[in-house]
């Protein structure tokens, strides 16, 4: 006579012991299906530009994810070229956008359609610093003595170069003149390094260049590093030229110019994007900074590294337009509304 019960039992054994050795099938992590567009809202040369290539090289090289990170620089009208071609490609994931101070200065200058809120923040990869730089032939050994020199010329004798108009090195050289009585006649250019090259040709006497962008000549002796725009010198103590490190660069406001001002190197995406496209750029940029390449990047640009993503990356970015438009305003570089 068959015991049904212990025939039961039998089956149920097998079925689940079949049931625990099948695979758990889980929904894919998002991740690229065809090349990403790495959008650079400035010129070649600059610390945008530099940062995106530095990236797209690192990304190959390490096999970091299994499309290609192609960066495309889009600076027509200060950038917003770059930015409106992010915020119109709605749920298209297969774009992001490395950011500068231009999030700000471009649509509060010029009025175009566009706030960093139409797009989806991804990470601040670092902070940026500024450095007031002259000619190394000339005779100005510290920032005291060349404003002094500027001041003494008389209004717009003293050319300042920097990338653009109505962006970060104009407003902070409108900064310097508003704190110390001067004026300069600022003359801008496409971009950080271009403005490099023409103070090292004496076509500008002074510049306010990101460290990446001037750090090549400064190290072969062509320029002088006067002032940082920050409240603590970088703390970089390696030697750069024979006799300087970043670190013995003196704050801006150790030498009497009272103000700072540092700039945002982060990312962006589409708007709509979803978390799980979010979170596959949070990791592939942590990735990034990871590497031995990255690092030394860092070093030599002198970067401030501060990371950040989610709600503290949202609100660091909403204080600092606040905090650009009140620049903009002192300045006079707002659009007039019609």
């Amino acid at each position: 006579m068959v015991n049904h019960s212990a025939m039961m039992l039998r089956r149920a054994l097998i079925a689940g012991a079949f049931a625990a050795a099948a695979p758990v099938v889980f929904a894919a992590a998002w991740e690229p299906t065809k090349s990403v567009e790495f959008v650079i809202p400035a010129g070649t040369g600059g610390g945008a530009d530099q940062m995106a290539r530095l990236t797209q090289g690192i990304v190959a090289k390490h096999n970091l994810m299994k499309e290609s990170l192609i960066p495309v620089n889009r600076s027509a009208g200060a950038g917003a070229e770059g930015f409106l071609a992010v915020k119109d490609s709605k749920g298209e994931p297969h774009k992001i956008i490395i950011t500068l101070s231009n999030l700000f200065t471009t649509p509060l200058a010029t009025g175009v359609p566009f706030n960093w809120k139409d797009l989806t923040p991804v990470a601040m990869l670092a902070l940026d610093q500024f450095v007031l730089w002259v000619n190394a032939e000339t005779p100005y050994k510290n920032a005291k003595d060349y404003l002094a020199a500027v001041k003494a010329a008389g209004p717009n004798k003293f050319k300042m170069g920097g990338t653009g108009s109505k962006q970060e090195d104009q407003i902070i050289t409108v900064a310097i003149e508003k704190a110390l009585g001067v004026k300069f006649n600022y003359l801008p250019f496409a971009g950080g390094g271009a403005v490099a090259v023409q103070l090292v040709g004496k076509h500008v006497d002074s510049s306010v260049n990101n460290p990446i962008e001037a750090v090549a000549q400064w190290r072969a002796g062509k320029l002088r590093a006067l002032c940082v725009f920050d409240d603590t010198r970088m703390p970089y103590k390696n030697k750069v030229t024979e006799t300087m490190s970043w670190n013995d660069i003196p704050t801006c406001k150790e030498s009497g110019v009272p103000m700072d001002y540092v700039m945002l190197r982060g990312i962006f995406t589409v708007p709509g994007a979803t978390k799980e496209q979010v979170d596959f750029y949070i990791n592939l940029f942590k990735k990034v900074r990871e590497t031995p390449e990255w690092k030394k990047f860092m070093e030599d640009g002198a970067f401030n590294q501060t990371f950040m993503v989610g709600q503290d990356y949202v609100k660091w970015v909403g204080a600092n337009e606040v905090l650009h438009r009140g620049l903009m305003k002192e300045a006079g570089f707002l659009a007039k509304k019609p």
